[in-house]
């Protein structure tokens, strides 16, 4: 029998090649500008003609002199790696050495550059498979342009699978926006069919930036936090990474009260200077904003970790949009840490936030008066009891039997008196869920057979008492000493998890709307609501603060005005 397994021709193998690297014009772009981004370009701009399948990506970067530019479209041709032991530190975005030569296979491929401090640029025009058939000294200011045209014109086939040209613009975009998230220092510029599309201006930091790309988002929105991290202690950071002596992190919140989406969209994960798929560290994220926002509302998270190269394999997608991160725990609890930090109150990140949207939503009628637990000479245990107790927050008032008025350095807050205890109280449930016996038994009517199991399911005793008759024989702490502590119970017994339960429990123990607190009452709230972990929102999604900045007060009042101009002088 014939053998029938084959070598493949040359061409073939690189045309496999091509397709694994090239595969949209968001991917050309991609390519092309992450090679701008390795010369050190600070300004890049991108001009697009889709009908025609060109692209010019043009920057000032370091540029390439004439010996590099005749060997740059060669196959795996590359100035960043050396070996494999390379593989193991990339430092760079573009290390392969595959999408110059890509683009030859699949394209016509023209490159104009002109190296730093050299006197003369060249245009290079490149054949098939990377061969240079044309030289020519051109002007040129420091830097390299390189154009790609016709852009899969050998496979027609592979143009008619594409999106619609609208749709790839709308992923072009996405690429550019997602790559200046994480080289907030450059300048772009991006034209389509010879106008200007859009612009993107430098900014100090990717919190300053994100509103350029998010415009429904404020700056105030959001909380940025940058950390300096020590490295994985198994981690092996060689002389080469000295660099790396430390990990950093740059994470950018929108915060809870203020922002969130409808999907999980917003939630974005760089590693190095590029975006990456890491499903493990996304849902580190979603579960550390976990009963902070609305239901079904997802937050805006921008995570960039700049950490050692031996932490990272990039071989597992030609891509690069998908790695391997070793010591995956350690990242996701310096994550987790990093985010409880943003969402924090304290004197570092109180923000001017005047909710002129939202006061509706706290502009509730009261609820019904009622008992409730709440002593404010006990020692409340709160996830952060071993802090000092905050004073940035001082009691002055109460409006309507609802509002504490607090004023701090800053300005002045109005926090609702019922969901700020809500928090406390949930959070407490959450460190420690305690069931205690009750005397005398509580006795339930005609129980389903599904309330008994999910009244079990969160560890309540419970057993038959007579016909439809049902005892409960220990119940949540925090509803021991109410007298309606048979409707909680019922209330528990229509479904959810432990977690919903523990809302549930928090929510109807808390301090009612109504109720009359006196200075010092008032002041212990504050003081244990400042030291819980998410003190921006309920356990449902509700903001429990309106804020009042000085500096919004004194625009509102016109006290930068001169007295002469005031009086018409």
């Amino acid at each position: 029998m014939a053998s029938t397994i084959q070598a493949l021709p040359t061409e073939v193998v690189y045309l496999i090649t091509a397709g694994e690297v090239i595969d949209s014009l968001a991917s050309v772009v991609r390519e092309l500008i992450e090679n701008s981004l390795d010369a050190g370009a600070t300004r890049i701009v991108v001009s697009l003609w889709p009908q025609q399948w060109r692209i010019r990506v043009a920057d000032n970067g370091y540029g390439m002199n004439l010996d590099d530019l005749q060997q740059a479209a060669t196959a795996h041709s590359t100035s960043k790696i050396r070996s494999s032991a390379d593989l193991w530190k990339i430092n760079s975005l573009g290390f392969r050495g595959e999408a110059l030569h890509s683009l030859t296979t699949l394209a016509d491929l023209e490159i104009l550059s002109r190296p730093v401090g050299g006197k003369l640029g060249w245009q290079i025009i490149y054949g098939d498979g990377g061969e240079v058939v044309q030289v020519e000294v051109t002007a040129i200011a420091p830097g390299t342009v390189v154009t790609v045209s016709n852009l899969f014109g050998n496979c027609s086939s592979r143009r008619q699978g594409l999106p619609t040209a609208a749709q790839q613009m709308k992923a072009v975009q996405a690429t550019i926006q997602q790559i200046a998230l994480c080289h907030p220092h450059v300048t772009w510029q991006i034209w389509q069919n010879d106008r200007q599309w859009f612009t993107i201006c430098p900014a100090a930091t990717t919190g300053q930036l994100l509103p350029q790309i998010l415009p429904q988002v404020r700056q105030g929105d959001l909380q940025e936090v940058k950390l300096e991290l020590p490295n994985p202690p198994n981690s092996c950071t060689d002389a080469i990474n000295h660099v790396y002596a430390h990990s950093s992190l740059n994470l950018v919140v929108g915060l809870p009260d203020r922002t969130h989406r409808h999907r999980p969209d917003w939630v974005r994960v760089a590693i190095n200077g590029r975006m990456v798929k890491t499903p493990e560290l996304e849902q580190t994220i979603l579960s550390a904003f976990h009963r902070t926002l609305p239901r079904d509302r997802y937050p805006i998270c921008f995570l960039h970790l700049a950490i050692s190269p031996d932490q990272i394999n990039w071989n597992r997608n030609p891509a690069k949009t998908e790695i391997y991160l070793n010591e995956i725990i350690y990242w996701q609890e310096q994550i987790t840490q990093a985010i409880n930090q943003a969402l924090s109150i304290s004197s570092s990140n109180l923000k001017e936030a005047v909710h002129t949207t939202r006061v509706s939503k706290l502009l509730k009628a009261a609820e019904a008066k009622g008992s409730y637990n709440f002593n404010p000479n006990e020692n409340q245990k709160t996830p952060n009891s071993s802090l000092p107790t905050p004073n940035s927050l001082k009691a002055v008032a109460q409006v309507s039997n609802t509002y504490i008025v607090a004023e701090h350095p800053g300005g002045m807050w109005l926090v609702e008196q019922h969901i700020a205890h809500e928090r406390i109280l949930y959070e407490q449930l959450c460190d420690n869920w305690q069931l205690v016996p009750v005397e005398p038994t509580i006795i339930l009517y005609q129980l389903s057979p599904a309330q008994v199991s999910q009244l079990q399911r969160i560890g309540l005793e419970i057993e038959p008492f007579g016909e439809q008759l049902w005892a409960v024989r220990n119940i949540p702490a925090p509803l021991q000493q109410r007298d309606d502590c048979a409707e909680a119970i019922l209330e528990l017994s229509w479904g959810g998890d432990l977690q919903t339960a523990q809302v549930a429990v928090a929510c109807r123990s808390a301090i009612r709307n109504g109720t009359p607190m006196n200075q010092q009452e008032m002041q212990t709230l504050l003081d244990n609501w400042q030291r819980t972990r998410n003190p921006r929102t309920c356990p449902h999604g509700r903001p429990i603060y309106l804020s009042l900045e000085e500096s919004a007060l004194a625009r509102f009042f016109r006290r930068n005005w001169v007295i002469g101009k005031s009086h018409g002088i």
